[in-house]
C-alpha cells in the first residue's frame, strides 16, 4: 500500500519524474511570486514550419509570367476551400495575441526579419523588445519621413507591395493577373444603380460620365511589407460591404491558378466618390489574414466562425436623411489622400477600382515594387 501511495504521489512534467513533495510545474522566482518558466518551443516550433512552408510558397509564387500553371479544374477549387484555413487563420490569430517573454522577443522577431526581409531602420520603434507579441510587430508602425505622398499625381499607392496587375476594365471582366480574371459584379456585389438601357453592363452601372473609363490597380502584400494600408486619394466613403468567404492563399502563383480568387475570398469594399467618379478600395482577406481591421469602423467583425456563402452585408455611412435630401456630395466618411485607413494581420491583397477620365494613364510596371505614397498614375 505504501507503494501504491508512492506511485500515485509522483508526477511526471517534461518526461521527468519527481517526487511527490516537489512542484507538479516548474517555475523562476521574479520576486514576485512563482510563475511558470516560458515554454519557447511551441513558437520555436511554429515558425520553422512556417519559414519552411514559406520557401515553397515563395518560390511557386515567382514562377515565371510567360509560362503560368494551368487554371484549377472546379474539384481542385472545392478541394481546396474544404481545408480549414479560416479556423487555422483565428488560430494563427490568437497565436499572435500571445505576449512573448522579453528574452525571447528578438530571436523571433530576428529570424522573421531575415526570413522576409523587414527593413525594420524604417519602423518608428527599431527595439524588437518593445514588441510584446507577434501581432504587435505585424502592425508596427513607420517612421512618417519613410513615406512621402508624391503630390503630382492624383492617385497614390494605399499600401507597400507588388503590383500584380493594373489598366482598364473591358467587358466587366478585371484581371487579377496577366490572362486570369474575374467579374466585376461577382466582386463587388449588385449595385442599387438601376439600368436604364437593357444593354448596359454592369461596368456602365458604376460610371458617371460617358467619357469616363473605368480603371483597376491590384497590390499584392507580402508577409514582409508594411501591413497597413492607407487612403490612396482624397475621397469620400459611403458604403462598406463585407463579404464573408474562403481565406485561401492570395500568393501571386495562386492567383494564377485559381480563376475568380478575389471573389471566392473574404474580403471588404469600401465604395464611394471621388473628384471623377466611383471609386473603391478593397480589403482581400488571406491564409491567416482573416483579420482586416478598417480604422473608422469599430463595428466590423471579419473571419467569424459561421457566415453563410454567397452573402454579404452592407453598412451605409450616408444618414437615411442625407439620401432623401440627395445629398451625398457631403454625406460618409471622408478621408485624405495618404490617411492611414485599415491593417492586416499579414499580407495581404488590395484592388483599387475607380472612374477616371479617359486619358488617364498610369506610371507603373507589372510586378514593379511599391511603396505607399507612391503615385499610380496621372491626367
Amino acid at each position: 500500500m505504501a507503494a501504491m501511495r508512492t506511485l500515485r504521489g509522483t508526477v511526471r512534467s517534461f518526461g521527468r519524474v519527481f517526487p511527490p513533495n516537489c512542484s507538479q510545474r516548474r517555475s523562476l522566482n521574479t520576486g514576485r511570486g512563482l510563475l511558470s518558466r516560458p515554454r519557447p518551443l511551441p513558437f520555436l516550433f511554429v515558425t520553422g514550419g512556417g519559414i519552411l512552408g514559406y520557401q515553397h510558397y515563395r518560390k511557386w509564387g515567382q514562377q515565371e509570367d510567360d509560362a503560368p500553371p494551368p487554371l484549377a479544374t472546379p474539384t481542385q477549387v472545392a478541394l481546396y476551400r474544404s481545408f480549414p484555413t479560416r479556423l487555422l487563420s483565428r488560430a494563427w490569430g490568437r497565436l499572435n495575441g500571445v505576449e512573448l517573454p522579453t528574452w525571447l522577443r528578438k530571436p523571433i522577431y530576428s529570424l522573421y526579419i531575415w526570413t522576409f526581409g523587414v527593413n525594420m531602420q524604417e519602423a518608428a520603434v527599431e527595439d524588437l523588445h518593445h514588441y510584446r507579441n507577434l501581432g504587435e510587430f505585424f502592425r508596427r508602425r513607420l517612421k512618417p519621413a519613410v513615406r512621402p505622398l508624391c503630390a503630382s499625381s492624383c492617385l497614390v499607392s494605399p499600401a507597400d507591395g507588388r503590383i500584380l496587375h493594373f489598366g482598364r476594365v473591358k467587358n466587366s471582366e478585371v484581371e487579377q493577373v496577366k490572362g486570369v480574371t474575374y467579374s466585376l459584379e461577382n466582386f463587388l456585389g449588385p449595385q442599387k444603380k438601376q439600368a436604364h438601357d437593357p444593354s448596359s453592363s454592369f461596368r456602365d452601372l458604376l460610371l458617371s460620365s460617358p467619357d469616363s473609363d473605368l480603371f483597376h490597380v491590384v497590390v499584392y502584400l507580402a508577409p514582409g511589407d508594411y501591413h497597413c494600408f492607407h487612403s490612396p486619394t482624397d475621397w469620400r466613403v459611403e458604403l462598406r460591404r463585407h463579404f464573408p468567404g474562403s481565406l485561401m492563399s492570395v500568393n501571386p502563383g495562386v492567383a494564377r491558378w485559381v480563376k475568380e480568387l478575389f471573389c471566392l475570398n473574404e474580403r471588404v469594399a469600401l465604395t464611394g466618390q471621388w473628384q471623377h467618379g466611383f471609386f473603391s478600395l478593397t480589403a482581400v482577406g488571406a491564409t491567416n489574414v482573416g483579420s482586416i481591421r478598417v480604422y473608422f469602423d469599430q463595428e466590423l467583425q471579419t473571419n467569424t466562425p459561421r457566415y453563410s456563402k454567397g452573402s454579404f452585408h452592407d453598412h451605409s455611412y450616408v444618414s437615411v436623411h442625407q439620401v432623401a435630401l440627395q445629398t451625398l456630395a457631403e454625406g460618409g466618411v471622408a478621408l485624405q489622400k495618404g490617411e492611414a485607413l485599415g491593417e492586416f494581420n499579414l499580407g495581404s491583397t488590395i484592388v483599387l477600382l475607380f472612374e477616371a477620365p479617359k486619358d488617364f494613364s498610369f506610371s507603373l510596371q507589372p510586378g514593379q515594387r511599391i511603396r505607399v505614397g507612391q503615385g499610380l498614375g496621372s491626367l
